[in-house]
């Protein structure tokens, strides 16, 4: 997402593909596993709330309407026609397999088709409150009817078949066909764990924990949980990309912006009641430390040196987060049941001081690689840059050193010069953006001066950001490296250094997020107190690369095109049915700084003699036509025989593409399916990618990059930019 905030608020843009968290919320509540790099807030344990709107809800909603009515790129009404995709979008996060309502309780929704609207205006919640009640009792019901279907083995022999790609089935008409529905989707959990060793008892066992788990998750779900999803059906209802997050939901936005947060620094996750530790992080205070461990569980939570130990087992782990975090310098105490131990054993309290945790395994990393030509190696160096962060809010306050990937890039280069390199691989494959100026800077470190991106917004007004540093860092041989999932200002970054002439794009078809989004803070001041409403983004513009074609719906497209196991078809832009559309502008006036079409050519034609006959990308073909035929299975045999059938048959296959592998390239062969460690797939990527790194780094024509092209003449630029 792209994003640019309100005047009231941070001066700051953003891209990236920010989702609905509604839905992720909700996803978390029905038992699925939640990981958190940050630990901390108070929450009261007990009873369920009570599942209704609230007055700050109705107004956040009033205000969330008011808005999108005066920015979102669309400009479209918030009418009956909006109403109607608003309910079938709601609908689809909260049962988007048709698995926990009836066709009865969807025709009564019915009747909230045309009125959502106005409830949205009116800041009346009480439609989709309604509907999740529902909901939630729907589920309730299931899982206790699940539950139920353990106390018998169900007969393995029956040759029957479970659909359980749903999303484009009726809903079940009546309780008969919902059991028969539920029936089937038990007895595939249970052969699932028998398919993977498990006996009886245990199926049993782990069958009914994970269904009494979603019973107590939906039962912990809060009126926030409940509007943040409602509030995204809204906005995502007008594009993919408009998100409204919960206060807690945008905090941890962004945390993910600064990498960087206040706590004891503890990735945390939830195994049964317990939320447990998964790991600590290097230089925070639990490691330096060394007293939390991994799989310790954290049962209590003191917040100071005297504060009462509040018991947390059971709670959301989100809760447990936001209870352990706060404020650098600040204590907390944490009871904790140690890794390995029962229920009732002795347990011990530490006390830890808060501070500033930096996420440095989310931060730019490089690695050097040697290539052989000619007898001699050439030295490869790769910076992989996982989103472009910044931390806005010490960059601000004037803190010296504040992390940004501009920083952390320059930083490497001149790592990877001191250490020889000879040409360089940016390697943005599943980076989905983030901060736009560290996207136009980074552009910045590789181009003498010029154009970066334009930007227009809803009046039409085109916006035209310059590179902010005339000078150039790196001027060697350069190479691009994509995915599908590489986004927004992923495609920034590319697309100007692929329209320069200044770096070489590899691998796959972009995904095509073009849009630009306005953040807005919601909260206010009343009677001197300011209550965190979350934050609203809405898509205001798409970006125009300085040819002025945009990226939306298209993405970049690779200069030497890598397969990939990302299914374009599947995922991407374009697969979004409110996605806004292709179109371009008139180009800005920029100097090329090459013309790599030559140079493209002839690494082309090396790229494809080496890979005509390779065992990498046999084996890489032969592993992307085996997803797609996973891919193209709907149904699910639940006959034992039939299913290990299938599984001995992947796993052959699977085996004999491995061994195919290794045995050109010297290894000796498995024996079995479960001796193979990890696929080779992203490694042949990466390796791919080295090759025609080493092979530009050696070209005998000329300089690596070649003397500066055509001028290209566009539209009046925008004074200044922004």
């Amino acid at each position: 997402m792209i994003t640019k905030a309100s005047n009231a608020a941070r001066s700051r843009w953003m891209t990236g593909m920010a989702v609905g968290l509604g839905a992720v919320a909700l996803a978390a509540l029905l038992g699925a596993a939640m990981t958190s790099t940050h630990a901390t807030t108070a929450a009261t344990n007990g009873s369920p709330p009570a599942l209704a709107p609230t007055a700050q809800e109705g107004y956040v909603a009033r205000r969330v309407a008011d808005i999108v009515a005066r920015e979102h790129y669309r400009r479209e009404p918030l009418d009956d026609q909006l109403s109607s995709l608003i309910l079938d979008r709601y609908l689809n996060t909260l049962d988007g397999e048709r698995s926990y309502f009836y066709a009865s309780d969807i025709a009564e929704f019915d009747h909230y088709r045309y009125e959502l609207d106005d409830a949205i205006r009116s800041g009346d919640m009480s439609p989709a409150f309604a509907i999740f009640r529902r909901y939630q009792q729907r589920t309730t019901e299931r899982m206790n009817y699940a539950i139920g279907l353990l106390a018998k083995e169900p007969d393995f022999n029956v040759d029957e078949s479970f659909a359980f790609d749903r999303s484009k089935q009726p809903w079940p008409v009546d309780q008969a066909e919902m059991d028969e529905l539920w029936r089937k989707r038990v007895k595939n959990d249970e052969l699932s764990l028998l398919l993977a060793g498990k006996k009886w008892p245990g199926i049993v066992q782990t069958l009914r924990d994970r269904y009494q788990h979603v019973i107590r998750r939906i039962d912990q779900t809060k009126p926030e949980d409940v509007f943040e999803a409602f509030m995204n059906a809204y906005v995502l209802s007008l594009d993919p990309h408009s998100n409204y997050f919960s206060p807690r939901d945008s905090e941890e936005y962004n945390i993910q912006m600064s990498l960087s947060y206040e706590g004891i620094g503890a990735s945390l996750q939830m195994h049964d009641d317990y939320v447990t530790v998964v790991d600590v992080i290097p230089g925070g205070p639990a490691a330096i430390s060394g007293k939390l461990a991994p799989n310790d569980r954290i049962t209590a939570i003191g917040e100071g040196p005297k504060g009462d130990m509040v018991d947390v087992i059971g709670w959301r782990l989100d809760d447990v987060v936001q209870k352990i975090r706060g404020p650098g310098g600040t204590q907390v105490r944490l009871q904790i049941l140690p890794a390995g131990a029962a229920p009732g054993s002795p347990q011990k309290v530490l006390t830890f001081t808060r501070n500033r945790i930096s996420l440095d395994a989310q931060a730019a990393q490089a690695n050097m690689r040697e290539v052989e030509r000619d007898g001699r190696k050439i030295k490869v160096g790769v910076i992989k840059v996982p989103s472009f962060y910044q931390d806005y809010d010490a960059n601000r306050a004037g803190v010296k050193d504040y992390r940004s990937t501009t920083r952390d890039v320059k930083r490497l280069i001149d790592k990877l010069r001191g250490e020889g390199m000879q040409v360089l691989i940016m390697d943005l494959r599943g980076n989905g953006g983030g901060y736009l100026p560290e996207a136009e800077s980074m552009v910045g470190l590789f181009i003498h001066r010029g154009p970066v991106v334009q930007l227009r917004d809803t009046t039409g007004h085109i916006e035209v950001d310059d590179d902010p540093d005339p000078a150039i860092f790196y001027s060697g041989p350069l190479i691009v490296l994509v995915d599908r999932l590489s986004a927004s200002a992923s495609e920034i970054f590319s697309g100007a250094l692929q329209d320069y002439g200044r770096a070489v794009i590899v691998g796959q078809e972009t995904y095509g997020k073009g849009t630009v989004q306005n953040a807005h803070p919601l909260n206010y001041s009343l009677f001197g107190h300011k209550p965190d409403l979350g934050q609203l983004n809405v898509t205001i513009g798409k970006y125009y690369r300085v040819t002025g074609g945009s990226t939306q719906d298209r993405g970049v497209m690779p200069d030497i095109a890598l397969p990939s196991l990302i299914d374009i078809h599947e995922v991407g832009e374009n697969t979004h049915d409110r996605a806004l559309p292709w179109d371009q502008i008139q180009p800005a006036d920029f100097t090329a700084e090459a013309n790599l079409a030559p140079v493209i050519a002839e690494l082309g034609k090396m790229h494809d003699v080496r890979t005509r006959d390779s065992a990498d990308f046999r084996y890489l073909d032969a592993d992307i036509a085996a997803v797609d035929a996973m891919r193209a299975e709907k149904t699910l045999s639940l006959s034992l025989k039939v299913r290990q059938a299938e599984q001995a048959r992947e796993d052959a296959a699977r085996l004999a593409r491995e061994n195919a592998w290794r045995v050109a390239h010297g290894k000796a062969p498995l024996k079995s399916v479960d001796q193979i460690k990890h696929d080779e797939s992203a490694g042949i990527i990466l390796a791919e990618a080295s090759q025609i790194a080493a092979d530009y780094a050696t070209l005998p024509a000329g300089t690596p990059v070649p003397a500066p092209a055509r001028a290209v003449s566009g539209a009046q630029r925008a004074p200044g930019g922004h």
